[in-house]
This record gives C-alpha cells, sequence and structure tokens, in this order.
C-alpha cells in the first residue's frame, strides 16, 4: 500500500489510493538538464508509451507528469530584454531546444 523511493538524494512516499485516485497535473515532476543531450536522452526515455505536450511538459506511460526543463531558462526568463522573445519561442515547442532559446 505504501512505498518508499529515492530521487538524486529527495526521498518521496508514494501511497496506492486505490482506482478512484489517480494521477493528474496537480502532482509532478521537474528535471533540470543542463545539456541539450540531457534533455533529449530524459525525454525520449519518459515519453516511451506516454504522450508529449507543450512546453517541455510530458506524460509517462503511467501517466506522471514531468517537465523536462533547461538549467538556463531561469537565466533567460530573468533578462528583461530576452523574456518575451524566449517566451515566444517556447511556446511553440514541446520538447525545449536550449539552442533555440539562447538565439531568441
Amino acid at each position: 500500500m505504501v512505498t518508499m523511493f529515492e530521487i538524486n538524494g529527495t526521498q518521496f512516499m508514494a501511497l496506492n489510493g486505490g482506482p478512484r485516485f489517480n494521477f493528474t497535473e496537480a502532482v509532478s515532476f521537474v528535471m533540470n538538464c543542463d545539456t541539450q543531450e540531457e534533455i533529449d536522452r530524459y525525454w525520449n526515455k519518459l515519453t516511451e508509451g506516454g504522450e508529449e505536450s507543450m512546453c517541455g511538459w510530458l506524460k509517462d506511460k503511467y501517466g506522471i507528469s514531468w517537465q523536462i526543463v533547461p538549467s538556463v531558462l531561469g537565466k533567460l526568463m530573468g533578462d528583461p530584454e530576452k523574456r518575451n522573445r524566449v517566451i515566444d519561442a517556447f511556446l511553440k515547442m514541446k520538447k525545449f531546444d536550449i539552442q533555440t532559446l539562447l538565439d531568441a
């Protein structure tokens, strides 16, 4: 009924709440990635049997929501001169493309 697990040093507890309680976007995981290769690796693995969404969001084969985000996004969003161009660029993306964001 209950299991504990650890991801990158963070402990989680999962509870089997039965069929009435399904996964929703209310609980999701965010993966900050330093390279495009890292984004590609997580994206490709997690979308196997799952589904892609917009702005780096996806659902894995179990229905768990993830957002695969480039680590540089916070810095780009903090730049008032680039912010709007970066937003315009990533609103068109499913999987984030770091170079496109840097070029925005």
